[in-house]
């Protein structure tokens, strides 16, 4: 349990000072209570004896003072606690979040969106607590009790003795119960996270929830995960609850046994009345620790199981780095030179490979259009070049020399990429279309918008480029994302420009449109285009035909018509039609 939250120590370290602090002022706040049963006894045993009470100011003045005191540490204690907590909750959000932009598209499509956010958000919070104020009373405890039991056996050894025996079955009920609270503390966390996937999913899918019906499906769904979840909780209370009574019931139990003894102690005369009153209000002042000691161990298991979980995270391999000795690119904006050489690929946990002996040219200034049936490949191909993806075998060569030998950074300034889903986030237009040049001025970023035809539509926004655009631009329709996607690929003019049939959401007037303006930006480019139409195909100096994972057939589209029933088929015979017109405005001056 212990050891994924020592593993945070470290992170203490630029707070030690104020850390420190805090664990003092606990222990001061806690230990000094059990003073005040030492000034009781001595006002029973004294002044009241002697009806002395004139003599009561000095015990009534200590303790008021001690509880001034105490209240001051707790306060001054809280204090310190709450900006040292909430900074390490910062810190660890951070670590998270960077974490995840350096790992592989690969690592991120084995993990639930969902699990990712019970981590980043559930777990970091109930860290945060356990620093704040969890960890510091667990630590303190035990030297309270220690502090206790000192007081405890000035008075009398035997009452000592019998609150220290009724130590070891807490003990030993603690050590049976940690495992199986962890267990179903994992559980609880695990389940949370598949509950927000399922949430995020029915959030961003309810338009085809909406649109089949499936609404009570999805409520039974989710119902039926809640009603696990909440087995699983109501485990988890019902350890709990065990832990609590035999934490309860074992000190009431000591406090009942020293009470008998202490009074027959005083009818034999070897124990003062104030002795006795000192020594079960110090037992008094015991339990409340004792009492909350389940709470903590408790707090502690939830916290070790969130640690556990942030560190599966943060200990996942980076498996696309920058290299140790980095190459270097000419400072040019020329079109770059692209080459698969004979590229083998294969997905995590994928029984063959999807590309084996791979191996196109891409010629500066050119425009290569790959087309390719369902499943073969193709967008596998769109994210080598950014090293989305590293190859199995092979090279991926830009201007000849090897991707994986250049800075990420350095690659991705060189190289764009539009996906045929357009991903968009809760921002402006303007930061999502400049999300790859964020230096770019508005009159580029107009020009952009020109060549994907997506003026028009952000001039019509209420607030033109600053309009916020909603989570993944939902309010926005698919062929406007599509476009805005496109404008932001083509922004940074790239050396080379990868896309993912970009228009396949637009309808074929505005695709026309955009093609015309298109063809004259990519000849400032290299460019590869995943074609899935003939419209798109046409776009390309040349058509590269995937098949079994290489290139089977390279040549103009309008050359791949005529000789290659294959690509004809692959075109399909309802769009052929469409691909001819598109080669003829591709051709007339």
């Amino acid at each position: 349990m212990l050891r994924p939250l020592l593993r945070l120590l470290p992170d203490l370290r630029p707070y030690r000072g104020a850390y420190t602090a805090v664990l003092v002022l606990t222990a001061v706040a806690t230990v000094i209570s059990l003073i005040i049963p030492v000034f009781v006894g001595w006002a029973i045993d004294g002044p009241i004896a002697h009806g002395d009470y004139a003599g009561l100011w000095l015990p009534v003045a200590a303790v008021t003072a001690i509880g001034l005191l105490e209240a001051a540490a707790l306060l001054t204690r809280r204090m310190l606690a709450a900006p040292v907590s909430s900074r390490l909750e910062i810190a660890w959000r951070r670590r998270l979040y960077a974490h995840l932009q350096r790992m592989a598209v690969a690592r991120h499509d084995s993990w639930e969106s969902g699990q990712l956010l019970s981590r980043a958000v559930q777990d970091l919070s109930q860290l945060r607590r356990f620093v704040s104020f969890g960890a510091p009373f667990l630590l303190v405890t035990p030297l309270n009790i220690v502090v206790g039991l000192i007081i405890l056996a000035v008075y009398s050894p035997v009452i000592a003795l019998i609150t220290l025996l009724c130590a070891v079955p807490t003990v030993v009920i603690c050590t049976w119960l940690q495992r199986r609270f962890q267990l179903i503390s994992r559980a609880v966390q695990d389940q949370n996270g598949e509950l927000t996937t399922l949430v995020e999913e029915s959030v961003q899918g309810i338009r085809i929830i909406k649109a089949f019906g499936r609404g009570e499906t999805i409520t039974a769904r989710y119902a039926a995960q809640a009603r696990r979840l909440w087995s699983t909780e109501l485990e988890r209370a019902r350890l709990d609850a065990w832990l609590n009574i035999a934490l309860i019931l074992l000190p009431f139990l000591a406090i009942g046994v020293s009470l008998g003894y202490g009074t027959w102690q005083i009818v034999h005369g070897t124990m003062t009345p104030g002795a006795l009153v000192a020594a079960i209000t110090v037992m008094m002042f015991l339990r409340m620790p004792i009492e909350m000691l389940g709470f903590l161990l408790s707090d502690a298991y939830r916290s070790a199981t969130a640690a556990i979980r942030h560190w599966e995270v943060v200990d996942t391999p980076i498996d696309i780095t920058d290299p140790a000795s980095p190459s270097s690119l000419p400072a040019t904006d020329a079109p770059a030179r692209v080459e698969f050489r004979d590229v083998r690929f294969r997905f995590p946990d994928a029984a063959a490979d999807t590309l084996a002996g791979f191996s196109l040219v891409l010629e500066p200034g050119t425009t290569t259009a790959l087309v390719g049936a369902t499943g073969t490949g193709k967008t596998a191909v769109a994210a080598l070049l950014p090293r989305l993806h590293d190859v199995t075998a092979g090279a991926v060569l830009l201007d000849g020399t090897d991707v994986r030998d250049l800075p990420l950074e350095t690659l991705r300034r060189h190289v764009a990429v539009a996906f045929d889903e357009p991903i968009l986030f809760s921002a402006s237009v303007r930061e999502n279309v400049a999300l790859g040049s964020p230096e770019a001025g508005d009159d580029e970023v107009w020009a952009a918008l020109e060549i994907a035809q997506a003026a028009a539509f952000v001039r019509e926004l209420p607030e033109g480029l600053d309009t916020l655009i909603g989570e993944q631009g939902l309010s926005l329709s698919g062929g406007q994302r599509q476009r805005l996607s496109l404008a932001r690929a083509i922004l940074g003019r790239p050396r080379v420009l990868v896309l993912d049939d970009p228009l396949s959401a637009v309808d074929v007037t505005t695709e026309e449109r955009v093609q015309e303006r298109l063809r004259e930006r990519l000849r400032q480019s290299t460019a590869l285009v995943i074609a899935h139409r003939p419209s798109t195909a046409a776009l390309a100096d040349r058509v590269a035909v995937l098949e079994g994972g290489r290139i089977v057939d390279c040549a103009p589209h309008a050359e791949l018509l005529r000789r290659s029933p294959a690509y004809r088929s692959l075109m399909g015979a309802r769009e052929l039609r469409q691909g001819d017109d598109a080669v003829s405005a591709g051709s007339t001056p």
